[in-house]
């Protein structure tokens, strides 16, 4: 019955769209004298629409049978002249359809082709007035082209697929209150029904790339942190830069990744092996907008062009109202939200969204065998605006909402799916280090070293949105070209990743240890663990070993003895186990800080100007989930490490029939 439905909608769309495109003929064929159509008498009466009927029929039938050709010719256009060519391309589709069907006679040129500019506007904007009626009547028309456009046979076999799909950020406690407060539907009845909720533990490095790393490539050794500084090349790498994501890719070469086998990545800072990839950052290295970034398939379709941009602008929009109520109503803790930021969000919540879905729409209906894609809207959205505040839920209802519509695409996919959802991290709530105490990290470490002049464009401790900033920059193919060079300098290079800061000192050969740090900088060593922002510091010891120090104790992270206070008893019981991990990289910093965290009130202070944050320990950000059905084998619990979750993953990927325990 819900076929049948589905057919006569389908079937209706399409005679909308036709009629409604013959008359919008008729209209333009008495606007322009340089094209009249054929007329007919019917009751007396002249009329043009029999001709106008003909010609609109063969024009949507050129647009379904040549638009493939079409996008794979403007393949590697740039973005500046995207929608110019998408209804340049209309026309002359539209002018050939006049050749086929002669109907009509052009007297002038220039007004055959303005006609039919405008009738390729004209019918782009019916087509995403339809798309955006709903969810269900996108997902249907997404349905039906991708299978008109199927590239590949689905895979005779019974085995199910995989379709991993990663909430960006979410925590699992956030999670479990969206629930209860009927937040997240969708996720809820999964809960209720089919599937089970289970937190994991990240590494100290609470950040997507770390995890994303090891969820997708099975090794995330050596990333201590979002950015980092290397002493030998005076450089600093950093995830949503293509060049250096790239990098982390070619050392794991020798590994295999999850999406190897027939995956396909969307969305996500790196392939997972899979040769398939949708606004995936380690492919976007001097990517025009049809090449590594994977935009030609979903933006050289005018309607779903349309819907995009329509839903871009309400999303600036929104975020322009949202940011003066939370200022009027003097909010707290708030960054500010201006300059670049609205439009970032509304790349991140609407056009990287629509480009995924549509890209696992097509896997789906393709029967790929497993797929991961990263949904990054609430990740982007908890930074500036709070992790659980109204604005920030309703991202994740609009995310909730996403998900149902791959669910029941899941159900008309030929292959059946194991769908599992997670996130990447969690987010920590409180006021930035900077609003608490007047001064970066980057500045109170110039202070104690008694250089106290640094220019505020060299303060690279305190970047706001760089995230998300570069992410959509590298989306667009104008990021990630040069490297971050850090100039020749004594200064003291700090660094900000959430609440996890790193300091290098580029006058110390090497990794710098506690007597070096003090024979160079005296003071600055106490300066820093005695300062009520700083939860404690990881530094080497003389000989060998290293210390993580407190304000009022210190741990040896080789014996775990502790002298004094624990520096470290508010981070959970793993974290000297985290410690001790990154404290074995080979680009570990001279000084890792651990941000303070306040249990009493769950908050951080972090070193990056955000709300919500993430990348150390403290609070909700080391604590994703992951939602799984119930027929697949339990993971490990505790579940600790982006490692372990990529074994988790590749055990229900190679399954060869379903568990039931």
């Amino acid at each position: 019955m819900r076929s049948t439905a589905r057919v006569v909608g389908i079937v209706v769309e399409l005679l909308v769209l036709w009629l409604v495109s013959a008359l919008a003929l008729v209209v333009l064929d008495a606007v322009f004298d340089g094209v009249t159509l054929d007329t007919v008498v019917v009751d007396g009466r002249s009329t043009s629409l029999p001709a106008a009927v003909a010609l609109a029929l063969v024009f949507g039938l050129l647009n379904a049978v040549l638009w493939p050709l079409v996008v794979r010719a403007m393949a590697w256009i740039g973005p500046v002249v995207l929608f110019v060519a998408v209804f340049l391309a209309g026309g002359l589709l539209l002018m050939l359809s006049m050749v086929l069907v002669p109907v009509a006679t052009v007297d002038r040129t220039l007004d055959l082709f303005v006609m039919a500019a405008l009738l390729s506007l004209f019918s782009s904007a019916v087509g995403g007035v339809i798309a955006s009626r709903s969810d269900t009547s996108y997902r249907i028309m997404q349905v039906r082209r991708q299978r008109f456009r199927r590239r590949r046979a689905t895979p005779a076999t019974a085995e199910p697929g995989l379709l991993c799909l990663q909430i960006d950020g979410l925590g699992h406690g956030v999670l479990r209150r969206a629930i209860a407060d009927g937040v997240t539907p969708t996720i809820a009845k999964l809960v209720r029904e089919s599937h089970r909720l289970v937190a994991w533990h990240t590494d100290w490095s609470s950040q997507t790339g770390a995890s994303q790393l090891g969820i997708l490539h099975g090794c995330n050794h050596n990333v201590p942190a979002f950015r980092w500084y290397d002493k030998a090349t005076g450089t600093i790498a950093v995830f949503s830069n293509p060049r250096d994501n790239e990098e982390r890719e070619a050392e794991r070469a020798d590994r295999p990744g999850l999406l190897a086998l027939d995956g396909a990545s969307r969305g996500n800072l790196f392939t997972g092996g899979a040769d398939d990839n949708v606004l995936v950052v380690s492919r976007m290295r001097g990517a025009r907008l049809g090449g590594g970034a994977g935009y030609a398939s979903y933006f050289f379709d005018p309607s779903s062009a349309l819907r995009t941009v329509a839903r871009m602008v309400a999303e600036i929009q929104r975020e322009l109202r949202q940011a003066f109520h939370q200022r009027r109503r003097d909010i707290r803790p708030r960054v500010p939200r201006g300059g670049l930021y609205p439009f970032v969000r509304a790349f991140t919540t609407v056009v990287a969204n629509d480009i995924t879905v549509a890209a696992v729409v097509r896997d789906l209906i393709d029967g790929r065998s497993i797929i991961y894609a990263d949904l990054i809207g609430y990740d982007e959205v908890s930074h500036h605006s709070g992790i659980s505040r109204p604005e920030t839920l309703a991202v994740l209802t609009k995310i909730d909402e996403t998900i149902r519509l791959l669910l029941a695409t899941v159900e008309q996919a030929d292959r059946d799916y194991h769908v599992v959802l997670l996130s990447d991290h969690g987010q920590s709530q409180g006021a930035t280090f900077s609003r608490r105490y007047g001064e970066s990290l980057g500045h109170l470490v110039d202070r104690l070293c008694g250089d106290p002049d640094r220019p505020a464009d060299e303060d690279r401790s305190a970047q706001a949105d760089a995230e998300g900033r570069l992410y959509a920059s590298a989306s667009m193919g104008s990021a990630g070209e040069q490297t971050d060079v850090v100039p020749s300098s004594d200064r003291p290079v700090v660094l900000g990743s959430g609440n996890l800061g790193l300091i290098s000192f580029p006058r110390i050969a090497g990794r710098a240890d506690t007597a070096d740090i003090e024979d160079t900088y005296p003071g600055v060593l106490d300066g820093l663990r005695g300062h009520p922002g700083v939860g404690f510091l990881l530094v080497a010891q003389p000989g060998g070993g290293s210390v993580v120090l407190g304000a009022d104790g210190s741990v040896d992270v080789t014996t775990g003895v502790v002298t004094g206070t624990d520096p470290l008893r508010h981070f959970g019981p793993d974290a000297l186990a985290k410690v001790r991990r990154t404290d074995t990289f080979d680009n570990v910093a001279d000084i890792m800080v651990g941000g303070a965290y306040w249990p009493e009130t769950d908050e951080v202070a972090a070193f990056e100007e955000q709300v919500g944050s993430h990348g150390g320990m403290g609070g909700p950000q080391s604590t994703p989930f992951l939602l799984f059905p119930t027929d697949l084998p339990h993971p490990p619990d505790p579940l600790h490490g982006a490692e372990a979750v990529h074994t988790v993953l590749a055990g229900w990927r190679d399954l060869r029939q379903p568990q039931v325990e």
